[in-house]
């Protein structure tokens, strides 16, 4: 989260109203989808894993979905993950949640975002090679963009975080710390998720990654 005191204020409200939705919508047997958009390398499949692992683990039904870009080439990386009672597609027509990891797939995914939907992006620029090879041009005004169609969007430093933490690799379960805080399941579903979905050398890393990004504030 930018430092700033009325940022840090309507996060909180935010994270308050989404979760107190979130709690009403899965005891209603409403489906809840979240999507996550990256580019290769940033670790979109293991924070849909480690989200699905959360959402059975609190004992939820959960289907997921990826879809993989030229990785290679900088190229976009989607992946769906809706939970509930019962759920029969991973299919996400608008999404309740989407988890950017960089800042022009946020801007790319916001056709995604429902109306009252949160948007929750990483203050990380990676440029596509398109960029440097001059047939297009990096946006200067991403976040005005955003905030011209929604004012439920969140730009948090999971990157400095990860930097902090020297293992940048981390900034995916970062943000999972932070979006933890906008759902009804307790911490250890959470914990126990990431013990379940990464390399046990990993585990403490990313359960610090985690933590780092649930108590931002």
């Amino acid at each position: 989260m930018t430092n700033n005191d009325n940022n840090n204020k309507n996060y909180k409200q935010a994270c308050k109203a989404a979760f107190k939705k979130a709690e009403s919508s899965l005891k209603n047997g409403e489906i809840i989808s979240v999507f996550f958009a990256g580019v290769g390398g940033q670790g979109i499949i293991l924070a849909t894993t480690i989200l699905a692992n959360t959402v059975i683990n609190a004992g939820y039904d959960v289907k997921v979905s990826e879809v993989h870009g030229m990785a290679q080439r900088g190229g976009s990386v989607e992946g769906s993950v809706r939970f509930g009672r019962q759920v029969y597609s991973p299919t996400i027509n608008k999404a309740d949640f989407i988890i950017a990891l960089e800042k022009l797939e946020a801007l790319r995914s916001l056709s995604k975002l429902s109306a009252e939907g949160y948007l929750i992006v990483n203050d990380y620029e990676i440029y596509p090679s398109t960029v440097f090879s001059k047939e297009t041009f990096y946006p200067e005004d991403i976040e005005d963009r955003i905030a011209s169609v929604t004012n439920n969007f969140f730009i948090v430093e999971a990157v400095k975080i990860a930097r902090e933490l020297k293992e940048i690799r981390t900034s995916n379960v970062v943000l999972l710390g932070i979006f933890s805080n906008f759902l009804p399941f307790n911490n250890e579903c959470w914990l126990e998720s990431i013990r379940q979905s990464v390399p046990a050398k990993a585990v403490n890393l990313n359960m610090e990654a985690f933590s780092r990004g649930k108590f931002l504030l």
